[in-house]
């Protein structure tokens, strides 16, 4: 399967990533260039970079952030997540590096790297999005990349959060509802590995 053709081809022999999360992006993709949507695209919460890399291939002419502690969960948002016991796993995800996420990138050129706390390292962009990656598991940080991303959002741009049917972290489906309920935003649950669900505007 290859939407996109030649110059934005997304590997689906890829294992690190889920079939139904990478498709979804190559399909989104093909719909943002085929209706010539504006903006840049962005993930946070880049962990090793292993969806990055395919958000790369699938936008090669378009500035790709990635924010990330590069360290693991912030201390802040886990105390939010434990008092609100939406997780109890959260001394994860810090055995990543910058150097080697870098690396990874099929078009590294167009690569603008965030390093740490979220949402302090989006001070100072102004710019619009036409696809935005949310995976950061615990509630705070995707409550706030949901307030930073949503306003700066393309029209006919998308934004996939990830984990909301992940029942070891809770924080991600409440964020997304309480976000998409105070904003009246619709959202389209996929069955991808841990249920990314899809807002559009």
């Amino acid at each position: 399967m290859n939407l996109l053709g030649r110059n934005r081809r997304i590997s689906f022999h890829d294992k690190s990533v889920d079939y139904i999360r990478l498709s979804s992006l190559e399909l989104i993709a093909e719909e943002i260039y085929a209706n010539q949507v504006s903006g840049n695209v962005a993930e946070l919460g880049v962990y090793k970079g292993e969806f990055s890399k395919h958000i790369n291939a699938a936008f090669p002419d378009r500035k790709l952030y990635l924010f990330d502690t590069f360290a693991g969960f912030d201390t802040r948002d886990v105390s939010i997540d434990l008092a609100n016991q939406f997780s109890i796993q959260t001394n994860q995800f810090a055995d990543t590096e910058v150097e080697s996420v870098l690396n990874k990138m099929p078009y590294s050129e167009n690569v603008i790297l965030r390093k740490g706390y979220f949402p302090q390292t989006s001070i100072g962009i102004e710019d619009k999005f036409a696809f935005v990656s949310i995976d950061t598991d615990l509630y705070k940080p995707i409550y706030d990349g949901l307030t930073f991303f949503y306003p700066r959002l393309t029209k006919r741009g998308y934004i996939f959060i990830h984990d909301y049917n992940n029942f070891i972290f809770k924080g991600a489906r409440e964020a997304v509802r309480q976000f998409c309920s105070e904003q009246n935003i619709p959202y389209v649950p996929i069955s991808d590995n841990q249920g990314t669900v899809i807002i559009s505007k």
